[in-house]
């Protein structure tokens, strides 16, 4: 356990870390941020087999965290006048005919219907595939280090039916952010590793955080991450920390630190990377989902507050990334588990992240999309 100069112990924060890895995740670190300084602490192992602890300062797969760096940027690009919120995504991506109804606005909030390439959920229980993403067990694991363009990735979506018309529903789809991705290339003729460097994590001083793109591998430290699957009625459990997320693309390719969600998420909820009007957008939240532009609002309890969020998993590796919206009190978090086609941690996970919002904000609920699923 690692404790600031500053801070005092939260024997209840360490008790709760402690039951997450009792319950089944391999590994957690925690970082808190608020009045009473900085509290760091770890529970599980390391990697499977081993007796050492999470790194408390170790890189991890944000997964959709990735989804409020980028939005940021895209944000700071409409502070730029580069493009505008409501600008019609075909104006600028000729090339995908998209429905021209659809909107920056609509990508950044998912209310554009566009299908998710990694596969959607309907409301019947049904399930359409689209490329072997975490829900595809061995397939998923044998194809782990293909490398995917984000066109390519876009072009399936488009060939398969929209959810809805754009703009009338809220749907979570990873092809809207890496739409995203391509629009903030278009305008600027630059990469998105570059803009990220330019807007965000130069001025922020996140050093320890990163676009990997086609790299399969994490820097040094961190906690391995693990993916269950069937083969010939067997069941194999293999380490799937090293694997190239071009997979996922913008949905949830990044990597970083707690240190460094806690920097960020801080800043930005704090006014540091946008003025006020594009933060008040981007936290104006859809009613069916909470979602607003790459971020989620969250009832913090029942003292009438908020909490700003956007969690992520995936294949084995989860960050947990919370504030308040003064950015005075932070919650950042790194987890490591055994993933798997059925999603058997999921609601382990959420239960665990309610009990630490409730601790650390005073009593709340953490119902969030983009804890574990919305990667896949």
């Amino acid at each position: 356990m690692s404790l600031s100069p500053t801070a005092q112990d939260r024997p209840e924060l360490r008790k709760t870390i402690e039951e997450m890895v009792a319950s089944g995740l391999t590994g957690v670190t925690l970082r808190v941020n608020d009045e009473r300084g900085e509290w760091t602490g770890s529970a599980g192992v390391r990697e499977l087999g081993g007796t050492e602890r999470p790194p408390v300062d170790g890189h991890v797969r944000i997964g959709s965290s990735t989804k409020a760096f980028t939005a940021t940027v895209m944000l700071k690009l409409v502070d730029e006048g580069l493009i505008e919120l409501d600008a019609p995504v075909v104006d600028h991506l000729p090339e995908f005919e998209l429905d021209p109804a659809i909107t920056v606005r609509m990508l950044l909030q998912h209310t554009s219907g566009v299908f998710n390439f990694t596969g959607e959920y309907y409301e019947d229980g049904t399930f359409a595939p689209g490329i072997p993403a975490t829900t595809a067990g061995q397939e998923w694991v044998d194809n782990r280090f293909k490398t995917y363009r984000p066109e390519e990735l876009v072009r399936l979506s488009l060939s398969k039916p929209a959810r809805f018309r754009p703009g009338t529903d809220w749907s979570y789809s990873n092809t809207n952010y890496v739409l995203v991705r391509l629009l903030i290339e278009k305008v600027t003729g630059r990469s998105l590793p570059e803009e990220m460097r330019r807007l965000v994590l130069e001025p922020l001083g996140l050093s320890d955080t990163l676009l990997p793109e086609t790299g399969t591998e994490i820097p040094e430290p961190y906690a391995h991450a693990y993916y269950r699957y069937e083969d010939g009625g067997r069941e194999e459990t293999v380490d799937v920390t090293r694997q190239n997320p071009s997979w996922i693309s913008t949905g949830g390719d990044m990597i970083s630190t707690t240190r460094d969600l806690h920097r960020f998420i801080s800043a930005l909820a704090g006014g540091g990377l946008l003025p006020a009007p594009l933060l008040a957008e981007m936290c104006d939240a859809h009613p069916k989902a909470g979602y607003g532009l790459g971020l989620m609002v969250q009832d913090a309890g029942g003292n009438g507050g908020t909490v700003i969020t956007h969690n992520g998993g995936i294949a084995g590796h989860a960050a947990l990334m919370y504030s308040t919206p003064d950015g005075s009190t932070t919650m950042t978090a790194a987890v490591n588990y055994v993933d798997d086609a059925g999603l058997s941690m999921a609601v382990t996970f959420q239960t665990a992240v309610q009990k630490l919002v409730e601790q650390v904000f005073g009593g709340g609920r953490a119902e969030a999309p983009g804890a574990t699923e919305p990667t896949r």
